[in-house]
């Protein structure tokens, strides 16, 4: 089958600001997004920059705008999309190249809430052991893959690039919530900040966008919680 791409392009080499360019990829009904974008680039326009990798959903790395909506490139079916496909950078990020935007505030606000074990008391001779139950608390939060598709979803990281945003949040989470852990109450004080978990307003895009499944609201909604309860 062949599909349209209206892909937005921008060169900041050439271009004043972005625009659309039209491309025809001959692909089949089962090929993914990811798979029509590399004909494109591989048969038809090589200057076409977008990030890949693993191709299996797993690296987060091609994450875009798809028909309007945050998704994997590499998780989308072309039969699923319609004809023509809108293809742009997500929001929010300042944009490097056609889909390639920056991401380096992105983990920079991944890495200000210590998203490792701090765990203060001696190492154990074997592994730090852990029941199960206390392993749900946390387990649907290391899914994470930080793809961004959240964080750039979500309409108070759109009116403010300084809100950590659900992604950072979502890592945290995992380890305020692991019984192992003795950092909760630093990062929990670094959310209760201006720019932490309050500028959250439950709107739900980053559950609706995240393509690992993650209930990301219920885990902002736990923060809170956390928070106003110091029930760690």
């Amino acid at each position: 089958m062949q599909v349209t791409l209206r892909i937005q392009r921008f060169d900041p080499e050439r271009d004043e600001k972005p625009h659309f360019e039209e491309y025809q990829a001959d692909v089949e009904p089962t090929d993914r997004l990811l798979d029509a974008l590399n004909y494109v680039k591989w048969y038809v326009d090589g200057s076409l920059a977008y990030r890949r990798s693993c191709a299996h959903g797993i690296c987060g790395s091609d994450a875009m705008r798809v028909n309007g909506r945050n998704r994997l490139a590499c998780k989308v079916l072309v039969r699923d999309l319609g004809n023509p496909i809108t293809v742009a950078p997500m929001l929010s990020f300042q944009l490097i190249k056609d889909l390639v935007v920056d991401m380096e505030p992105f983990f920079a606000k991944y890495r200000a809430l210590k998203p490792y074990l701090i765990a203060d008391d001696p190492p154990p001779e074997k592994e730090r052991l852990q029941s199960p139950v206390d392993r749900e608390r946390y387990e649907d939060t290391t899914k994470c893959i930080l793809c961004a598709c959240c964080t750039t979803s979500c309409p108070p990281f759109w009116a403010n690039g300084d809100f950590y945003g659900p992604a950072a949040i979502v890592n945290a989470h995992r380890f305020i919530f692991d019984s192992r852990d003795h950092g909760a109450d630093e990062r929990l004080a670094t959310l209760n900040e201006r720019n932490g978990i309050w500028r959250c307003r439950t709107v739900f895009n980053c559950t609706e966008a995240c393509p690992r499944g993650i209930k990301v609201t219920e885990a902002m909604e736990d923060v809170k919680r956390a928070l106003m309860l110091r029930n760690i």
